[in-house]
C-alpha cells in the first residue's frame, strides 16, 4: 500500500504525519508501532523522532496519537501537536481548533509569527500535575519540588511534574550542562530502575537572563532531541516556581533546534501553559510498504518545502547567536 506522509518539525523535533481523516487507511496498534520503528529509523530513507497519526474525533476537530521512534506511544507531544495544529487548521480551513489527545482535548490556534514568514501555532499544554503518582515516581512523598532525589543524585535539585507526559527537571549551571551527567542520569531512569517504572523525560535548564531560558531534554523512548515541547513548557513553569520568571509574562525558551515562547496561566493554584512556536513542513512524500514487512519500503514522489527550510534556518542562526553570547 502507499501511505502519504508529511514531514514536519517543531523546533527541530521532527515527525511524520499520517492523515487518517482524508485517506482511507487505518492501522492496528501493532502496525502503528511497527511503522514508527521502520519509518523513523535514521538509517532509512525517511527518519524522524516519531509519527503523528491524525484521526477523526467524536469530541474535537481531530485526534492525535503520537508514536515514538521505538514504537512506544506518548500521551502528548508539545512540538508534535503544533505540527498537527497546522495540518488540521489548514485541512479544515480554520484558524483555531480542538485536538483530542490521550489525556485531554487541547486548544490550538494560528498565532502571530515567532519569526518572519515562519508558520507559528499556539497550543495548550495541560493538565499539569505535581503528584508523583501521575508520573509515576516511586518515592514516599506526594510531590517533588526543587528537592534532592538521593536515590538518583546527591548534587542536583529536581522538580517532578506531569503535563501530562512525565518530566524530571533540574536547574543547573554551565559546568553541569557541559558534563555527561544528564546522559548518565537519563539512561538510568529510562532503563530498569526503582524510581520511574515507565521511564521519564529528563531536562536540564539553564537560566540565560530574566525571561529567557535554555532547555536540553533527554526524551523517554527517543534520547536527546533538538527540543521537546512539553519539556520546554514544564521547564518554563519550573523557572517560575523557582523565582526566575513570573506567571503572566512571556518566556523565551531556547533549545538546540531553535526557540519557542511560553506563557503560564495560573487560576486557583492550577496551571495551564501556552506553547508558541513553529510548525515547519520539510517535505511531502509517499511510502510504498507492505504492512507485514514494514522494514522494507520505498519512498516515492518526494516534494521538498525549500522556502520554509530557508526561513527556519534564519531563526536557528539567530537562536544560536543568542546562546553563544549568553550560555556562559
Amino acid at each position: 500500500m502507499n501511505i502519504k506522509l508529511t514531514k514536519c518539525h517543531g523546533s527541530g523535533n521532527d515527525f511524520l504525519i499520517i492523515d487518517e481523516i482524508s485517506n482511507p487507511y487505518h492501522f492496528s496498534e501493532e502496525e502503528r508501532a511497527l511503522l514508527a520503528q521502520s519509518f523513523c529509523n535514521r538509517d532509512s530513507s525517511l527518519g524522524a523522532d516519531g509519527i503523528l497519526f491524525v484521526l477523526p474525533s467524536e469530541s474535537a476537530h481531530a485526534k492525535m496519537r503520537v508514536f515514538n521512534a521505538d514504537g512506544s506511544e506518548a500521551s502528548m507531544c508539545g512540538n508534535g501537536i503544533r505540527c498537527v495544529a497546522r495540518y488540521v487548521c489548514e485541512l479544515l480551513d480554520v484558524e483555531e481548533a480542538i485536538i483530542e489527545t490521550m489525556k485531554a482535548n487541547l486548544e490550538v490556534k494560528k498565532e502571530e509569527d515567532i519569526f518572519p514568514e515562519i508558520p507559528t501555532y499556539l497550543v495548550e499544554i495541560s493538565p499539569v500535575s505535581f503528584n508523583v503518582k501521575d508520573l509515576p515516581l516511586n518515592i514516599n512523598q506526594e510531590t517533588l519540588r526543587n528537592e534532592k532525589l538521593p536515590a538518583l543524585n546527591e548534587e542536583l535539585d529536581f522538580t517532578a511534574l506531569a503535563v501530562p507526559n512525565p518530566h524530571l527537571i533540574s536547574i543547573v549551571d554551565k559546568k553541569q550542562i557541559d558534563s555527561s551527567l544528564q546522559e548518565s542520569l537519563s539512561t538510568y531512569v529510562n532503563g530498569p530502575n526503582e524510581l520511574f517504572e515507565d521511564g521519564v523525560n529528563v531536562s536540564f535548564v539553564y537560566i540565560l537572563e530574566k525571561g529567557s531560558i535554555y532547555v536540553r531534554t533527554f526524551e523517554r523512548g527517543v534520547g536527546f532531541t533538538n527540543a521537546c515541547g512539553t519539556a520546554m513548557s514544564a521547564s518554563s513553569l519550573v523557572s517560575i516556581l523557582n523565582g526566575y520568571n513570573q506567571v503572566g509574562e512571556y518566556i523565551e525558551v531556547y533549545n538546540n533546534g531553535g526557540k519557542v515562547r511560553c506563557y503560564v496561566h495560573e487560576t486557583d493554584g492550577k496551571y495551564r501553559i501556552d506553547l508558541i512556536g513553529n510548525a515547519t513542513y520539510v517535505y511531502q512524500v509517499e511510502a510504498e510498504v507492505d504492512l507485514k514487512y514494514t522494514d522494507n519500503f520505498n519512498v516515492l514522489n518526494k516534494v521538498l518545502c525549500e522556502e520554509e527550510a530557508v526561513q527556519y534556518e534564519k531563526l536557528q542562526q539567530m537562536a544560536q547567536q543568542f546562546l553563544r553570547k549568553n550560555l556562559v
